[in-house]
């Protein structure tokens, strides 16, 4: 994850628990240096694929620049 994107994870963390009500604040987490754990939390707790999670985090960090 981009340092933009971190700038960002606030909002983002909003929509992917709004999209995944199962979510929690913990789940969400932002660890620099741990992205690729966080990526593997999400697909185990949401179901989707790994390179769908990456595609929607950056979809929305490209929509907010």
């Amino acid at each position: 994850m981009s340092l933009q994107l971190k700038g960002n994870w606030n909002q983002l963390k909003g929509q992917l628990k709004q999209k995944y009500a199962s979510l929690t604040e913990d789940d969400l987490t932002f660890k620099e240096g741990q992205e690729d754990e966080l990526l593997g939390l999400l697909q185990e707790k949401t179901g989707e694929k790994i390179e769908e999670l990456r595609k929607m985090i950056f979809e929305t960090e490209d929509e907010s620049n």
